[in-house]
């Protein structure tokens, strides 16, 4: 038996030698849906636990899948990228990818093992920095939000922190480099609130300089506009346990690390600094959504009346008391997955202030951190959430079932492995006094990742309920997911539509869009509260339409119709006049409007007989690149407005194509066209390259 492996590559300029662990002994590990990478110390462990093809595909190491003959039709196309899909299936059924791009994520989960003093293994450290040296930018150094975004103090303050911490030498001349960047921006004491509270907690700046986050809002009745039962899932969760870190003003003592941190992320010494004039200190190239003069003035009578002098000691323990009541129920109710990877160092922090570090909340915590964690041949990410597993599941289900090949001797086993997993995942109980908890109804929901996460989604539920019906029809798939079980999502779906007839993600719409006049978070815009999404709405829509039209035209009949009705009506409202549609999910109005012109085909609305649908046809069609393809920049998320991309990308392709099918576009050579773009790019293993970035998150990418 041989111990771990660590190897040093060739080194950079300055002498800063990059490490790197060896790449082949790293291991997916799926159960029942719940992902993390394992490092095999052990020759002996290596012999038992062979790397398999996913693992390789993943690592970016090679799969040894022989080539596959070269299409020359689509449907021959199709065929190659089944034969590489189903290599790639995992034993349980489902299907793993990497969910990265956010560079904001890393910081807080590697800050909250500082803190609590949490062993980092030396294979995680070195693979983290690695990752993070991979995607420093190539010329000012620095780090943006986001791997295509612009260098900003988020990024690079807290980037370089997370460096530091995991052992990188400040005289690394990549340190150094985006030491300068920093300092350009002005220092760590311009990043925005969420960079300042995890400072703040590490011992690298002073309470001070953090606006205030306090619990005493949890007390607030549930009739007060701006209680936070209101606010979007993921605000709440977030805010929940920061509030109750900030209002215990916990830091973490002073090691000769910080306080050498201390003197290497401003441009003054420390001790010079006065933190309270800065709460309000950013820089332009962070502050994407500037807070209102509302918030200012709330903060300001906050900090200057209501801290000092109006919150008596029963106020504030009773606050923390409740916020800690609210962050174990959210624990219990996800088994300590938690919501996303911004929460779940935070409540890990939470439980170690309020329950100890040797607590079980807090063993437990720490064993799910690795859950977020993905490795790629750049080294390790932290994903945005604890995977996909249901929602590319169910896609791909579809697609097969799309293209009439689900009976095929080579895709039936793969489909039923894949039915298996969403009969598994469906949640089948409501949470615990969820009335209490301020959560949604989820009994027969699909969550986007796994059924111990336990978060209703309204697309995600609506998309495993369209795979299990499609498949479950066909006579070579067992009947596993029961008729009642069917009639449970639906129920679920009912519960879910706002007022305006659209549909959000997690649970309806609670409070007033001028809620955004409190947003804090600065970096991240429309957050405040749930929205009505046209990917929501699209995959509520075509879910019940399939499930009355096909599973039981009976069931709860004239809701569902009324439902339908209302949810076009606000499709066709939310369309601009370019004939666009705005989405939040993906990049951007490519991706929406696949999703509205598919809703709109569910309901008979096509090109040949609907204005709005030809419009927005016209909209795709007067994009579409020289090369056939398309391409839409991350820009047109922040700016609104539709950004071209320099090189066509295969993902959005697809799409349009999608989007024209489903409109019955009546002519073929634009799709054509488009389609040998997509099929030229197709791998000899029947996979395609990563481009640039799909996904969005609230407006900044």
């Amino acid at each position: 038996m041989q111990d771990e492996k660590i190897s040093t590559s060739a080194t950079y300029t300055g002498g800063a030698a990059l490490q790197h662990t060896d790449i082949q002994r790293w291991r997916l590990l799926d159960e029942r849906g719940r992902q993390t990478w394992h490092y095999l110390k052990f020759d002996d462990e290596i012999k038992s636990w062979p790397q398999s093809i996913a693992d390789k595909y993943f690592l970016g190491l090679p799969t040894g899948l022989p080539p596959l003959p070269r299409p020359e039709t689509p449907l021959a196309s199709v065929h190659n990228a089944i034969s590489f899909f189903s290599q790639l299936q995992l034993p349980p059924g489902n299907w793993a990818c990497e969910y990265g791009g956010p560079l904001f994520l890393l910081p807080g989960l590697v800050i909250a093992w500082y803190v609590t003093e949490t062993p980092v293994p030396e294979h995680i450290s070195i693979e983290i920095r690695r990752y993070l040296f991979a995607r420093q930018h190539p010329v000012d150094g620095g780090w943006g939000l986001h791997i295509e975004g612009e260098s900003s103090v988020f990024g690079t303050a807290m980037n370089y922190v997370v460096l530091r911490l995991l052992g990188a030498s400040e005289e690394d001349t990549r340190l150094i480099n985006a030491r300068g960047m920093l300092y350009k921006l002005g220092g760590a004491i311009n990043g925005p609130h969420w960079a300042k509270f995890w400072l703040a907690v590490l011992g690298c700046m002073e309470w001070d300089a953090v606006n205030p986050v306090p619990p005493d809002l949890w007390l607030l009745p549930d009739w007060i506009p701006i209680a936070p039962w209101r606010w979007w899932i993921h605000m709440r969760q977030v805010y929940l346990p920061m509030s109750y870190i900030a209002s215990k003003r916990f830091q973490f003592p002073l090691t000769p690390l910080t306080r050498q941190l201390r003197e290497e992320i401003y441009t003054q010494p420390y001790s010079s600094i006065n933190f309270a004039s800065h709460r309000n200190s950013i820089s332009p190239a962070d502050n994407y959504y500037p807070k209102t003069m509302l918030l200012h003035t709330m903060n300001g009578l906050l900090v200057k009346f209501w801290f000092p002098y109006l919150r008596i000691n029963y106020i504030r323990r009773r606050a923390e008391a409740w916020a800690f009541e609210l962050i174990r129920r959210e624990d219990e109710n996800t088994n300590y997955a938690n919501l996303g990877p911004v929460s779940a160092p935070m409540n890990l922090l939470a439980c170690h202030i309020h329950d100890g570090p040797d607590s079980l909340s807090v063993e437990r915590h720490r064993q799910h951190m690795h859950d977020f964690l993905w490795m790629k041949d750049e080294g390790m990410l932290m994903n945005g959430t604890n995977g996909v597993q249901t929602w590319d599941t169910s896609l791909l289900i579809q697609a097969v079932v799309a293209a009439g090949l689900a009976e095929e001797r080579e895709c039936a086993p793969m489909l039923i492995k894949a039915l298996e997993f969403l009969d598994d995942q469906q949640i089948r109980e409501d949470c615990q006094e969820q009335e209490v908890c301020y959560r949604q109804r989820r009994k027969g929901a699909w969550a986007f990742s796994t059924r111990e996460q336990g978060y209703t989604v309204s697309d995600c539920t609506s998309e495993a309920l369209k795979s299990v019906i499609l498949l479950q029809r066909l006579p070579c798939f067992p009947k596993l997911v029961s008729d009642e079980r069917l009639k449970d999502a639906i129920d679920t779906l009912l519960t879910m539509q706002n007022r305006s007839g659209g549909f959000s993600s997690y649970e309806p719409t609670r409070g007033s869009q001028y809620m955004e006049y409190l947003n804090a978070a600065e970096v991240f815009g429309r957050i405040m509260v749930e929205y009505d999404y046209p990917e929501c709405t699209t995959a509520v829509v075509t879910a019940l339409s399939l499930f009355s039209r096909v599973h039981d035209p009976s069931y709860r009949k004239g809701e569902i119709e009324s439902v339908i009705k209302k949810a076009v009506a606000w499709i066709l409202k939310d369309q601009r006049a370019d004939g666009s549609w705005y989405g939040s999910w993906g990049i951007c109005f490519t991706y929406a409007g696949m999703f509205a012109l598919e809703s709109l085909a569910s309901v008979g609305r096509t090109y040949n007989n609907d204005d709005r649908v030809r419009l927005a046809c016209k909209f795709f069609l007067d994009r579409q690149m020289t090369d056939g393809g398309w391409g839409e920049s991350y820009k047109s998320c922040t700016t609104g407005v539709y950004a071209q991309h320099e090189r066509s990308q295969v993902v959005q392709t697809c799409w349009v194509i999608i989007a024209l099918l489903e409109a019955e576009y009546p002519e073929r050579e634009p799709m054509e066209k488009a389609v040998k773009l997509v099929m030229s790019r197709q791998q000899e293993d029947g996979s395609w390259q990563q481009e640039a970035i799909e996904g969005v998150f609230n407006k900044s990418w």
